[in-house]
């Protein structure tokens, strides 16, 4: 049984940030940067120091030879933690996580261009703890291995939005992501940078007036566009990265809200928003979640966790034959 969790917070529920990948309006946007808010106003201060962190590490990766003539684009998704529910997002179950106030925070500059044989035409990543790696999107890209594992997480979400763009173009753009959601604490910061790096994308794609090959026809509804999100994001893991997970953490942190938990159904996609202590309960009288630590990391692309998911879809095909309604 897997209990991989960080001591990080003692939470009031009725304090926790909007999970929307969005900063919020308080924040102060760095100098030519474009900021994206949320509908909350709350946002730990932590939040602005990753904003900063990630403008720092923007300039001093990029600043020297980075395109003036782009915007500026300053995003945040949040980790998670899961109340009820485990191993039953990938068999189509409920689900009752919330968003943290633990996030990746990207910082960068991107456009859509034509494709050319030109070697300029490139993506370049840089984190806090890893150096910049570059790379040309194109759907022939393929995952990098080893200390590099880390850049599949953004390189899958850049090919899930390429079919977004017409065959004669492509992405460029830089990136600087920092974040502080624990890595390998069960807190799911892959997630966090998965959404993170989505939102970066649909900015781009919104600038040049580009719609989701899937609503060609309509515009989605912002519920419609968090629920599309989290789907790229959950097959950018699952086919880019190799990991097997469901759609629980991607969909927290796209589509969680202030102070609320999120029952999802797995099947169907369908949620809502759920307070705990009443939807009139006080600051005093909400209830306090403690998330504390095992000490054990984890990869969900190794170890016991590909071999949980098998386990548990056999025992789900076993019981749909014997109950089939």
């Amino acid at each position: 049984m897997f209990v991989h969790i960080l001591i990080v917070a003692i939470i009031h529920l009725c304090s926790i940030p909007s999970s929307s990948a969005f900063l919020p309006p308080s924040l102060k946007p760095p100098a030519s940067s474009k900021i994206f808010s949320a509908a909350s106003e709350v946002m730990p201060s932590n939040v602005q120091t990753l904003v900063d962190q990630a403008k720092s590490l923007f300039d001093s990766s990029f600043g020297a030879d980075v395109d003036k003539n782009l915007p500026n684009y300053c995003v945040s998704a949040p980790g998670r933690v899961n109340l009820i529910g485990e191993h039953t997002d990938y068999t189509g179950g409920y689900v009752l996580p919330l968003a943290i106030g633990f996030n990746t925070v990207g910082y960068g500059c991107g456009s859509v261009v034509k494709k050319d044989s030109s070697e300029s035409i490139k993506c370049r990543i840089v984190s806090t703890n890893n150096p910049v790696a570059e790379f040309h999107v194109s759907p022939s890209l393929e995952a990098s291995t080893g200390s590099n594992k880390w850049v599949n997480y953004v390189q899958g979400v850049v090919l899930q939005y390429l079919p977004d763009l017409k065959e004669d173009e492509t992405f460029i753009f830089d990136l600087a992501i920092v974040g502080d959601v624990p890595l390998g604490s069960g807190l799911s910061s892959s997630a966090s940078l998965e959404v993170a790096t989505a939102v970066f994308l649909e900015r781009i794609l919104d600038s040049h007036g580009v719609a989701y090959c899937s609503a060609k026809d309509a515009p989605l509804s912002e519920k419609q566009r968090k629920m599309e999100r989290a789907v790229r994001c959950k097959l950018a893991e699952n086919i880019f990265c190799g990991v097997p997970c469901g759609i629980m953490d991607q969909f927290v942190s796209s589509a969680g809200c202030e102070g609320k938990l999120l029952l999802l159904d797995c099947r169907s996609l369908d949620y809502r928003e759920v307070s705990m202590g009443g939807e009139n309960a006080s600051s005093s009288d909400a209830p306090v979640l403690v998330i504390t630590n095992s000490n054990v990391k984890h990869d969900l692309g190794d170890g016991e966790y590909p071999v949980r998911v098998r386990q548990c879809k056999e025992a789900t095909d076993i019981l749909t034959k014997m109950n089939p309604s």
